[in-house]
């Protein structure tokens, strides 16, 4: 949990967008890579494929926040490689996708704190949303942007791993940082060898 603090803004933006990120994170914890490939509501998604997804997500942030912002067309190599993120696919492991995410992790956070969210930036199109050319925003939008992006799919995350095992996600988080059993709380135990255990 990011506790109560009076940090400055770009502190806040870091810790929210972390907090998000531990949730997908911990949604792994104590899964077989088999049950994390598991897909157990009507949609495609699995907690491996989140985990995945979101590492594909701080990658564009990364790339985005390095280069200008261009206009580029979303093209079916482009749609392809969307589509392609939210699987862990024969030749990958879910244990390779939470190393790629961590180290993403640890890079998209140190770029976020080093930037000013009040800095001119532009929004590149989305054609999605009716939007076909790249529009003025400061950081600040594209940061929070990036919270409701993280916050979106740690809710699906925590609603995929209660299916799979009726563990809740916030359970995991705070088996993973230590915290210690009280009457709200009991530490998961996990099976070893699974991931993250």
């Amino acid at each position: 949990m990011y506790a109560p603090a009076q940090h400055d803004e770009v502190t806040g933006l870091v810790n929210y967008i972390d907090e998000q990120l531990t949730a997908i994170r911990s949604a792994a914890f104590g899964l077989t890579e088999e049950q994390a490939r598991e897909t157990p509501c009507r949609s495609e998604l699995s907690v491996g494929g989140i985990i995945k997804h979101t590492a594909f997500v701080m990658r564009g942030a990364l790339e985005r926040m390095r280069t200008e912002v261009t206009e580029q067309p979303m093209d079916e190599a482009a749609w392809a490689e969307f589509k392609d993120s939210f699987v862990v696919r024969e030749d990958e492991t879910v244990a390779g996708t939470i190393k790629d995410f961590d180290q993403l992790r640890a890079e998209m956070l140190d770029a976020i704190a080093a930037s000013d969210p009040a800095a001119d930036d532009m929004s590149p199109p989305a054609p999605w949303h009716g939007i076909f050319d790249a529009r003025p925003i400061n950081a600040r939008y594209f940061f929070v942007h990036l919270i409701e992006e993280c916050a979106r799919h740690a809710g699906h995350a925590d609603i995929i791993r209660e299916q799979i095992d009726g563990m809740q996600v916030p359970a995991l988080v705070l088996t993973l940082e230590g915290a210690s059993a009280n009457e709200f709380f009991q530490p998961y135990q996990p099976e070893p060898g699974t991931l993250l255990a």
